[in-house]
């Protein structure tokens, strides 16, 4: 019989020795890569979690939550993968999975959202897939997919090929914005 902390434990079975390598391989590359602070580190909590050394990947199921400062990636399953000991993509899946970058300086707080987002590691890249959706500054894109880079702030956004009306909806705000974009 298990309690009831050890069923919510992310990391059943897991030697602490293996997990504190295994972490201090995937934290340095994700934090420089995950928003651009590269001392803060990444905190990942679910229900779940599985580690396979020999694959690469780290996949985290059930209300996962990755997060690094005031940045926060929430999804029914991520998967972390890195080649060589370097992170090189986090795929997150969920009815939808959700992404939201802080204000900061002269850049307003982005809300993203689809069924499937990757964040490609090494160029800054977040791609949205399935019903996706980016709010900026009280502007909206949305789309089959959405090609949002991070560190430029640049949405490229493409409809759906199957769906006849496969067009892209955007909503521009004329004019200055607070940066607010509820």
């Amino acid at each position: 019989m298990t309690s009831a902390r050890h069923r919510h434990d992310p990391f059943p079975r897991v030697g602490a020795r293996l997990l504190i390598a295994l972490l201090g391989l995937m934290m340095p590359a994700l934090a420089g890569a995950f928003d651009l602070q590269s001392d803060a580190p990444i905190r990942v909590n679910a229900d779940h979690a599985r580690i396979d050394e020999g694959a690469g990947e780290a996949t985290y199921t059930g209300n996962v939550i990755v997060r690094q400062n005031e940045t926060t990636l929430t999804a029914e399953k991520v998967v972390l993968h890195r080649q060589d000991g370097v992170l090189k993509q986090i795929e997150a899946t969920g009815e939808p999975a959700h992404y939201t970058q802080p204000a900061r300086n002269d850049r307003p707080k982005t809300d993203a959202e689809a069924h499937v987002i990757i964040y490609s590691a090494g160029d800054n890249r977040i791609l949205l897939r399935q019903q996706a959706v980016i709010r900026q500054a009280g502007n909206v894109f949305r789309g089959e997919r959405i090609d949002y880079d991070t560190a430029k702030r640049v949405v490229t956004a493409t409809g759906s090929d199957t769906n006849p009306d496969g067009r892209v909806e955007m909503i521009i705000q004329p004019g200055n914005q607070s940066g607010d974009n509820r």
